[in-house]
């Protein structure tokens, strides 16, 4: 037999112009902030989240754990309406593809306490409604369509795939209807599931995406700074998750503006302050009497070190760790002799013998593997540059 919904669902709903936005509205309830052990998954999903407004203008706001667990408030450019996306993020990896009765299971047989019933409950604000089911594990054949882009090729409005969940949700939840009278159509019509499948590899993928972003604006971090400021992005978006609504709605909204000027304030820290990139290494270039045309060369090499060390085409991670591990440790062994006073050479003669040892590392490698040299080459500067 159909589960039957609360008979709050079937009122009568509110004209559009009663209701309120999310930005103004306390949470009905505040779960995520009294638990927020164990939360690493859905804070990196969040930053993942935050990088998307760095590069999109239309993303206005984002809420951490206040409507849901991740709320993107979005203006379209063209029509100037607001819309809020509920993000509902599931971290539990049970071992099995997520299917239809995962997303209608609720807890104890309770009513409204399932996926959809608790995401389709968020559409009760003046924006239109949009849905995100963020997973570890994909999902079965049957919801696959809800894996592609809104509106993208398969995924038409009222096409088979959907047509036929609809008929499969609306037999499991007889008349289930949002606050604002939305019913499960539009729910499927409006919601994403986003499969992102461990907490390691939406890592991976916001360091790259820094590196991107930083380089797209000639502003290029390196990895060290950009390890820091993801760090950073993690801090704010847990303490944002762990504030309370009353008195600090302000912590738990970040907004465009806000993180653009603290994504500026970075780059400037790490970049500007100090002078142009490279000047610690042109100054000890220049005080080793070096040649202009070398000292030139060098900086181009640490240039395009810091923007091939993140692009995936470059290697392999484990052969790409390994190579900067051994320059980073010849490097400092090479350094600690020269100024124990174990190696007797001028600052031009101990260049040279840097340079030979990182080359050393490249021929090492297998013969036929392409050669790296400029890329370690370009490590060595950048070594420089921060020691």
């Amino acid at each position: 037999m159909s589960d039957e919904i609360d008979d709050k669902s079937k009122d009568k709903p509110q004209e559009a112009a009663d209701w309120p936005s999310v930005d103004d509205v306390k949470p009905t309830e505040e779960g995520g902030p009294s638990a927020r052990t164990g939360f690493n998954y859905q804070d990196e999903v969040a930053v993942s989240i935050l990088l998307d407004m760095l590069e999109d203008p239309a993303i206005l706001k984002t809420h951490c754990e206040t409507h849901d667990d991740i709320l993107v408030v979005r203006q379209s450019s063209d029509t100037g309406l607001r819309s809020a996306e509920y993000v509902q993020v599931k971290a539990i990896a049970a071992d099995k593809l997520c299917s239809v009765a995962d997303l209608c299971q609720r807890k104890n047989g309770k009513s409204g306490t399932s996926i959809l019933e608790k995401s389709l409950e968020r559409d009760a604000h003046k924006e239109i409604s949009r849905f995100r089911i963020v997973t570890l594990r994909p999902v079965v054949s049957d919801l696959t369509v809800l894996t592609l882009s809104i509106g993208s090729v398969g995924r038409e409005p009222g096409c088979k795939k959907l047509a036929a969940l609809k008929t499969n949700l609306d037999g499991r939840f007889t008349g289930l209807l949002s606050p604002k009278g939305n019913d499960c159509g539009y729910w499927l019509e409006n919601c994403y599931w986003d499969v992102r499948h461990d907490e390691v590899s939406i890592r991976n993928d916001n360091e790259l995406r820094v590196a991107k972003i930083s380089t797209q604006q000639k502003r290029t971090l390196l990895p060290e700074p950009a390890v820091v400021l993801l760090d950073e992005l993690r801090a704010w978006v847990k303490d944002a998750g762990a504030a309370k609504w009353d008195p600090d709605r302000d912590k738990k909204i970040i907004s465009r503006d806000k993180l653009l000027a603290w994504w500026n304030s970075k780059l400037s820290e790490f970049i500007d302050a100090a002078g142009p990139s490279g000047g610690k290494l042109v100054r000890k270039m220049e005080a080793a009497s070096l040649p202009k045309d070398v000292i030139d060369h060098a900086l181009d090499l640490r240039r395009r070190y810091a923007e091939q060390l993140r692009t995936p085409r470059y290697s392999e991670p484990d052969e790409c760790e390994e190579l900067l591990d051994r320059v980073n440790a010849e490097t400092q062994s090479l350094r600690s002799r020269y100024v124990a006073g174990q190696i007797d050479l001028d600052s031009k003669a101990f260049h040279s013998l840097c340079l030979d040892k990182v080359n050393a590392i490249n021929n090492e490698r297998p013969e036929g593997t392409v050669d790296r040299s400029a890329f370690l080459i370009g490590c060595l500067y950048d070594i420089a540059d921060r020691c």
